[in-house]
């Protein structure tokens, strides 16, 4: 019996020692390709709180690296494992403030959360559909909830936060249809169920959600319905607005600064796209452009229609004489205004509502706001411009978020509020 009991005692040491060991090379690996993926990263003096968003960065390409590897094992869908992973990172449940109620709905098959200020008005309250950011791929109600009860409690307005379905499970036009459903049911009921002036509602969202926004302006602006109005306004948040030139200074300058990288910014498009990522580096080359489009869409991206200090460092891309035709077949749906807002005709773009533009610096997707605020104004739209000089991209979502909270994320929640109040 003595010996059975040592025996399994030994087993146990055995298989202790076994599972360590595999954890601890399994810990290295991590370790070694985190450091690898973090030597492609550039953090540029100016930015707001370097080191914390080192430190944000690391643990985002720590959660992918991981996923990358549980995925390769069997053991779960990287894209689930990063998605839950955010989600505990971003999402925390508070108590409902004071002064506010929140509601979990759907409308029109599509989950929402309704934030409504329960602040006595003696006028119907003004109203925003928010449409959430992560690369078409990623976000969800959670994530934004700080964002929205912001938004919602300091301009006393009713906020919408929209849970669209997201890519890989969903391609264009899928997440557009979502929100303009979703858009169409709360204009048809804003009055009579939440008390809200249809003609004072606004659509927008940051990243992709602030794409998906100015493409929701111009879908409704030719497809008015005479018994809804059309959004008063449109709250774009660095958004990702082409993607005909992946050559833009604000390309060359940010490439690799954290957390959106040049190449991460294709692959998203892609994705929500059709999902061929097999052409990224062409695309990221400029080769799925005919020549012929590149001349017209020179005159809308042309870096010399960017302010003088946005152009510094900036290079002009090698001329490429002939695009990839196989490559072009396979995107061109991409350079659709659908997807590219900014690729619209000026026509379109004069009937679209009032808008405000939040940039960041250290931002890839900079210029495409800089751009399309500047268009929007030559064609007679009223714009607000917002910059936040020491920003980069993702930083609205870090608001309210205890230590990975930035200052610059207040300024500009402050900035969007105080335009939402003037609606």
């Amino acid at each position: 019996m003595q010996h059975i009991q040592t025996a399994m005692y030994t087993a146990t040491a055995i298989l202790l020692i076994v599972f360590a060991a595999l954890f601890a090379a399994f810990c290295l690996l991590v370790v070694v390709l985190v450091y690898f993926e973090l030597r492609k990263s550039n953090i540029p003096p100016g930015v707001a709180n370097p080191g914390k968003l080192r430190a944000i960065h690391c643990a985002y390409v720590g959660i992918n690296v991981v996923g990358q590897i549980l995925e390769r094992l069997g053991l779960c869908h990287q894209m689930n494992f990063i998605r839950w992973c955010r989600c505990c990172i971003m999402a925390s449940k508070r108590p409902v403030p004071q002064g506010l109620r929140i509601k979990d709905l759907t409308f029109s098959g599509v989950p929402v959360r309704v934030y409504e200020p329960t602040a006595a008005s003696g006028e119907k309250k003004r109203g925003l559909v928010y449409f959430h950011g992560g690369g078409w791929m990623f976000g969800c109600i959670d994530d934004y909830d700080e964002v929205c009860r912001y938004i919602s409690l300091e301009s006393d307005t009713t906020v919408v936060s929209v849970g669209y379905c997201l890519a890989p499970q969903h391609r264009y036009p899928a997440h557009l249809d979502d929100c303009e459903v979703v858009t169409r049911h709360f204009l048809s009921i804003a009055a009579t169920n939440f008390g809200v002036d249809p003609r004072r509602v606004a659509v927008g969202g940051d990243s992709a959600g602030a794409n998906l926004a100015a493409a929701l302006c111009q879908r409704l602006s030719k497809t008015q319905e005479c018994h809804l109005p059309s959004p008063c306004a449109q709250v774009l948040i660095y958004p990702a607005l082409q993607m005909a030139d992946f050559h833009l200074p604000s390309y060359q300058q940010n490439h690799s600064v954290p957390i959106l990288f040049r190449g991460r910014a294709v692959f998203f498009f892609l994705q929500y796209l059709n999902g061929n990522t097999s052409v990224s580096q062409q695309v990221l080359e400029g080769k799925h452009v005919p020549a012929e489009l590149k001349l017209l869409y020179k005159k809308w991206l042309d870096p010399d229609n960017l302010p003088p200090q946005f152009r510094k460092g900036a290079k002009s891309p090698l001329v490429i004489a002939n695009h990839d035709s196989d490559v072009y077949h396979i995107v061109k749906q991409g350079l659709d205004p659908e997807i590219s807002p900014l690729l619209a005709e000026d026509d379109v773009l004069r009937l679209t509502p009032a808008a405000f533009v939040l940039t960041c610096e250290f931002d890839v997707l900079r210029d495409d706001g800089i751009l399309f605020q500047k268009r929007m104004k030559d064609v007679g739209v009223d714009v607000t411009w917002e910059h936040l000089s020491d920003g980069f991209h993702g930083i609205i979502s870090f608001f309210n978020q205890g230590w990975l909270t930035f200052q610059s994320s207040r300024r500009g929640m402050d900035s969007i509020v105080r335009y939402v109040k003037t609606l």
